[in-house]
């Protein structure tokens, strides 16, 4: 089914005629399943994608209809339920520190300097993701993965904008202190998760 309308009215109009809701599956389910699999695993985020999906058609009467775009309302239940599984995801960030990604054929010498790097500073970060508290974490992946701005993540997450920063920036220091630096970071956490996959 298509509907060229916002997200908003895909849930208004889903309040008549359920089938409508499929729309958002479609436009941000891969978006969503993306991000739940970077914080637990592949196989825990399909279950995860199909339950904040029932969560969000139960709860889709309360949508605040002035809001166009739902991405941070399906980020915010998505988080919630990530929430329940929080130390599902510090094991995984655990593990995958112990098993490094394969690496890619050496091509040139830039590309292997990268390689160095990354999987330098990918132990060094998810051993600092795992350390910093769940709030903050959930507010550095939000911003730094799925690049929502401060007023998405404030929304998603229920908190105000003031709280997104004060967490982002602590979240940040944190992690530039376990990478061993002063300056901003200048590989992203992006970069450094997921270089080689």
């Amino acid at each position: 089914m298509t509907h060229t309308g916002s997200d908003a009215e895909v849930i208004t109009d889903s309040l008549r005629e359920p089938e409508h809701f499929g729309v958002l599956f479609n436009r941000h389910g891969p978006h969503i399943h993306r991000y739940l699999a970077r914080r637990l695993g592949h196989e825990p985020a399909d279950d995860l994608l199909a339950e904040t999906f029932l969560v969000a058609f139960g709860k889709r009467d309360r949508y605040v209809a002035d809001r166009p775009d739902a991405r941070p309302w399906l980020y915010g239940i998505a988080t919630h339920l990530v929430a329940q599984h929080r130390r599902d995801e510090v094991r995984r960030y655990r593990l995958v520190q112990a098993v490094p990604p394969a690496g890619d054929e050496p091509g040139h010498a830039e590309r292997v300097a990268l390689d160095v790097t990354s999987q330098a500073l990918r132990g060094l970060l998810l051993d600092a993701l795992a350390g910093i508290s769940d709030g903050d974490r959930d507010v550095l992946l939000l911003v730094a993965q799925e690049q929502l701005s401060y007023e998405e993540v404030a929304t998603a997450l229920a908190i105000p904008v003031g709280t997104v920063r004060s967490r982002l920036h602590r979240a940040r220091q944190q992690v530039r202190a376990a990478l061993g630096a002063s300056e901003p970071m200048t590989t992203t956490i992006e970069e450094v998760l997921h270089h080689g996959r």
